[in-house]
């Protein structure tokens, strides 16, 4: 396992900003971790500290990157009020509130039950990938979701949030 760690190590895109994982034995690169590195072997990957913000108390206080994933139910005010599951969403902001609240419920705490109901119930395109939204820095989410974002922990879920795309739940992952 340790030789297979070594040769991975965290780089920052030029071109979209974001960090992503390349091995530089193989030259394979992913936006994804790799998946037989556990979340401690990321951290300590070289790069990590400097483009995921992990590493020494002010870096994970302040980290420059986050990764989440969402569950988001849009409304009729919605700025897109259509999904890959509905044409034309007519529910009121209070009733996509009450959906939300049902699927907290449902999570109660469990990263892998929001998984499940992000992948069946989100409004967004991410569904298809759990929720997940990947790495993004400040600046590139809406500010209300950025900042719910950026105050939560590894792995905490939030309460309710309501951006201009509909209302969500987040679980930050990295």
């Amino acid at each position: 396992m340790a030789q297979v760690m070594v040769s991975w190590e965290v780089r920052m895109s030029n071109s979209r900003g974001v960090p992503y994982f390349f091995n530089a034995e193989t030259k394979q690169s992913s936006w994804d971790a790799p998946g037989e590195l556990s979340d401690a072997e990321v951290q300590s990957l070289p790069g990590a500290k400097e483009y995921l913000g992990v590493g020494g108390a002010s870096a994970s206080a302040n980290p420059v990157q986050v990764r989440a994933s969402h569950l988001l139910v849009k409304h009729k005010d919605s700025r897109r009020p259509s999904s890959w599951k509905e044409a034309n969403i007519t529910r009121t902001k209070e009733e996509a509130i009450a959906i939300l609240k049902g699927y907290q419920e449902q999570i109660d705490g469990s990263q892998k039950k929001f998984a499940e109901l992000a992948q069946e119930h989100s409004d967004c395109s991410s569904h298809s990938n759990q929720g997940d939204l990947s790495w993004f820095k400040r600046g590139q989410m809406q500010k209300p979701f950025e900042d719910a974002t950026y105050a939560l922990q590894v792995g905490q879920i939030s309460d309710i949030i309501s951006t201009d795309s509909g209302v969500h739940l987040i679980m930050r992952t990295g």
